[in-house]
């Protein structure tokens, strides 16, 4: 009889504790629907609403018509378009390979400091930078650049290098180019802490497998230390191929996309065809073709690849 009493009550215990934990699960997923209606509000139904006006003319005030595939036909015999295409094509080249080759590079030489000190003094100096806000260091380096004051052509001038004087920004066969040397010597904190990171977790039996193998320096950095932090590479090369294909205030702030159209960027030319010539529809469907770039890039980037996760000497 007092077994049965006792496993009554262990019964009811279990019953209880599955009741709290029910409770604990509803209360936590009643803790996020505030945020998921915020997310679904600001972020995927402007993304929905934009899929469908790209198929619209709409100049953002009076109904929308539907006009199928126009929009997109259009951009295609669009010339300015095709131009920015070409320029963000090359500029997203230069800056992917700079901006992940130069933070590893930084990453492993702090990395590799005998001394903890000089290794946080070298991450705080180098990620001091991402507190200054993006549209101050675009004015500084605009100030850079100006071809009468600017320091670029007084240094020139100052060493006697008269003949390398230009008008940087307004030359439309270089402006393009000066806008991707915005951010020299292209130490980009975010990437230099996320490579960081990567070589804090390889384990010391790789590194005291590969000093007894006699590797070099050289060949650690590129038959250990970059196979394994591909992880990371994936990660930077996807966040800045977005970043770039996104990039609107650099060249509006600098160039205002000229001299011409010579440092037009997709983002650039969608901006101007929805808020300055009333063009929503075609805008959005300028959105539309950098969102499917970008998924296709992704997804190449994913497929194909792969994070190393093994030393092989």
């Amino acid at each position: 009889m007092a077994e049965t009493v006792q496993q009554l009550e262990n019964s009811s215990m279990k019953k209880k504790k599955a009741g709290k934990l029910r409770y604990n699960w509803k209360s936590g997923y009643g803790m996020l629907i505030p945020s998921f209606i915020l997310l679904i509000t600001f972020m995927y139904y402007p993304a929905l609403i934009a899929i469908g006006f790209s198929f619209t003319n709409w100049d953002g005030f009076n109904q929308p018509q539907f006009t199928g595939l126009q929009n997109y036909i259009t951009l295609l015999k669009d010339k300015i378009f095709l131009i920015s295409m070409k320029n963000v094509g090359l500029w997203t080249i230069i800056k992917v390979i700079v901006e992940l080759l130069i933070p590893l590079f930084v990453a492993v030489v702090i990395f590799h400091l005998k001394s903890k000190r000089m290794q946080y003094i070298y991450r705080v100096l180098f990620v001091i930078p991402v507190v200054v806000p993006g549209i101050v260091m675009f004015m500084i380096w605009g100030f850079i650049y100006d071809p009468n004051v600017g320091v670029l052509n007084t240094l020139l001038k100052t060493l006697g290098l008269n003949g390398i004087i230009q008008n940087w920004l307004g030359d439309p066969n270089i402006a393009l180019y000066a806008l991707m040397f915005v951010g020299f010597p292209f130490v980009v904190p975010f990437n230099l802490l996320i490579f960081y990171a990567g070589l804090q977790s390889i384990s010391e039996s790789v590194y005291e497998s590969a000093k007894l193998d006699g590797i070099t320096k050289v060949r650690r950095f590129f038959q250990i230390e970059i196979p394994l932090v591909m992880g990371q590479v994936k990660l930077i090369l996807i966040l800045t191929v977005i970043q770039l294909l996104q990039n609107v205030t650099l060249p509006l702030v600098m160039t205002n996309g000229g001299p011409g159209y010579s440092s037009y960027v997709p983002g650039l030319y969608m901006y101007f065809l929805a808020f300055q010539n009333g063009e929503f529809g075609l805008g959005m469907a300028v959105s539309m073709v950098i969102f499917v770039i970008v998924l296709i890039l992704t997804w190449i980037q994913m497929k194909f690849i792969n994070p190393s996760t093994e030393y092989k000497a």
